[in-house]
Formats: C-alpha cells, structure tokens, sequence
C-alpha cells in the first residue's frame, strides 16, 4: 500500500462522494419545478413533502465531500473553500435556506407566508446546481489562484498564508468562462431530470405522474445538448498534465487521452449516459412506468464518478490555475501526509455501514408512497 496508492484512492473516495452528491440533486431539482409539477396548491405541498424526506441526505453528503477533500486534499481545501469563498458561501446560504423553508413555510404565525419559503426552495434549487457544476467545472477549466508554499519557511514573509486568490471576486469570475455556465446548467437540468423522475416514483397522485412525463422531456432535452456540448468541449480542448518532477504543462486532447488509456472510465462513462438515457426515455414512452429515478441515478453517478477521475488520475491536475500554471494542484502536491492517509484508509472501511445505514432509513422513509392524506398529517412539510 504505497503512497501513491493512497492518493489515487482518496481521490476515489472523494470522487465517489461528490458523484452521490450530484444525484442527491434530485431534491434541489425537483423544488426549482414544483410549481409546475404540482400546479395545484395540494400538489405543491405533495411535491415538496417528497423532497422534504430526502434534503437532510443531500446536506450531509456536502458537507460530508468537503469533510473529505479537507482531510486528503487539504491544500485544495485552503484553496478553493478559503480563496473562492464566495461562490460556497453562496451555495451554503441557500441550502441553509432551503432547511429554515421546509419547516417554516407551513408553520402557525409564519408572517412571511408560504410563498416566500416556497421561493426559496426554488432559489436553492436553481443556484444550487449552478454553482456546484460550475465549481466541478473548473477542475477542468482552472480557477484564478496562485500557491506560495515557500511562504512557510520565508521569514520575511508577511503572513505564512500558502494560497490565495488572484483577484476580488474570489470565486464568482469563474462565470466568466462560458463553458463553466453551460456545465452548471447542464446539472441544473440534470437535478430537474432526477427530481421528476424522483416525485413520480415518490408520490401516489397521478395529476403529478402524468405533469411529469412532459415536464421531463422539458428538462431533458437541455440537459442531452448542454451536456453533450460540454463533453465534446472537454475532449478535445487542451489539459493540464504534469511531469514525474511535479512539473504542470498544457497537453493537447489531455482528458481524450485519459479516457483512451484508462478505458475502463470510457466504459463507466458509457454505461452512466446510457442508464441516464434509458431511464428518461422508458419514463417519457411507458405510461405505467415509474422507476426511471434508479436507472438515471446510478447512471449519474457512474458518469460523474468518471469524470472527476479522468479529472485527477493518469498525471492530470485536478484544480489547475489559470493565474499560474505551476501553481495548479495535483493529488501529489496537494494532499495530506502518508501516515494520515493511510490511517484514514483503516477508517474509511466504515463507509459500507454508513452507506447501509442510509439505505435502510431511505426504505423505511419511502416504505409507504407519498399521498394526499399524509400531508394532513401533524409532520407534514
């Protein structure tokens, strides 16, 4: 078990969670269209007392993937969670909202009224997606930040402070790049995709079930272009490599390359586009369909889990900078020590009954379809 092992398998792991991540979207996506997908007041209630089940998932696997990426990439935590603290201080204030919105909306003396906490739900739901895809974007795009490791030992410097960004924005000039906003909208539409998919199978009324097979194709047929535009972008522009030395250079159809010399991300990636695939389009032709949410959420997070390691394996900078390129991060020069690695391997073996753990409390949550009698209950969102 070398060091190197270590690295690529904390970047798996962390991969893996920010894969589980994307699917969870499927709540912030169904609350950006429940207006629609409900239509009716009780419809309404109906579709966000679905999501409302699940929002605590997508919460804790946030806050679970930057627990993660602290403990194994800590230079990229100081990075991107320090310098671009905007654009995370942005998505964690409307989930933060999203979680006051689902308790108060209904709630006896809310002076607000529903209205503006069912806006908020929205709110999350649209900026959310965004700005998760647009940060996932840029491991392929680069961030303006510069690394100054030296600064540690340098006893003239100022402040030891290792990274910091390059300019005011901290974090938002990555919507500047529109390659970065068509990949934060293709998740808005893919977190739409879920969340229909989702309420459907979730919700016993068949108003919402049949809204929804048009509503999908709504949603659908952006997120094929967005995504297929992105993926198109991607292999064939230039990425970032790097030497034995540690030394980052720009290599044409980089992240082609990957795909061609681990072929088995290719395969994942295929086979995740196609359940993706199969499960909208079984959904949009068969009536009585309604398990397309499994089909299209393993789906996603194969290709997603595809992508963020064709991000990182194979001598390829996961968070390269735009400012400097030798200041680009790697999973060699960015992560922690062996000793806390390998240590954090040993208790990464609990993740199986973590992972157990939730899909036993997800059965029992979903054990009985959601209907219109239940949301009169004392628990309803």
């Amino acid at each position: 078990m070398t060091y190197t092992f270590l690295q690529h398998y904390w970047w798996f792991i962390v991969s893996l969670l920010g894969a589980i991540l994307v699917f969870l979207l499927f709540v912030q996506g169904a609350n950006s269209v429940a207006r629609s997908l409900g239509y009716t007041e009780e419809g309404k209630r109906l579709v966000y007392n679905s999501t409302g089940r699940k929002w605590e998932f997508t919460f804790t696997t946030l806050v679970t993937f930057g627990g993660a990426f602290f403990a194994s990439f800590p230079l990229f935590y100081s990075t991107s969670f320090g310098g671009a603290y905007w654009l995370w201080m942005v998505i964690l204030f409307t989930f933060v909202l999203q979680a006051v919105s689902y308790e108060f909306q209904n709630k006896i003396g809310n002076f607000l009224g529903p209205k503006t906490f069912q806006f908020f739900l929205t709110l999350n739901g649209i900026v959310g997606p965004l700005l998760l895809g647009g940060a996932v974007a840029t491991f392929f795009e680069g961030s303006n930040f510069l690394i100054a490791k030296d600064n540690l030992v340098d006893a003239e410097a100022i402040t030891p402070i290792i990274s910091r960004w390059a300019n005011a924005s901290h974090g938002l000039d990555a919507l500047l790049n529109p390659w970065v906003v068509v990949f934060g909208f293709a998740v808005v539409f893919l977190a739409r995709v879920l969340g229909i998919l989702y309420v459907m199978n979730n919700v016993n009324d068949e108003d919402i079930r049949s809204r929804g097979s048009v509503r999908l194709i709504g949603a659908a047929v952006p997120f094929v272009l967005l995504f297929v535009a992105y993926l198109v972008h991607l292999l064939l522009k230039d990425g970032y490599a790097y030497t034995a030395e540690g030394v980052v250079y720009m290599e044409p159809y980089k992240y082609l390359t990957n795909f061609v010399d681990m072929w088995y991300l290719a395969v994942i990636l295929l086979a995740g586009v196609v359940l993706v695939l199969f499960g909208i389009g079984k959904t949009v032709v068969s009536k009585s369909y309604i398990g397309g949410i499994w089909p299209a959420g393993i789906g996603t997070v194969l290709t997603v889990l595809a992508l963020l390691l064709c991000a990182a394996w194979n001598n390829t900078a996961y968070y390269p900078s735009t400012a400097d390129l030798q200041s680009s991060l790697t999973i060699v020069n960015s992560c922690s020590s062996e000793f806390t690695l390998r240590t954090m391997f040993y208790v990464s073996f609990l993740v199986p009954f973590v992972l157990a753990y939730i899909v036993y409390a997800w059965r029992a949550i979903d054990s009985k379809k959601l209907d219109k009698e239940e949301i009169k209950g004392d628990h309803a969102y």
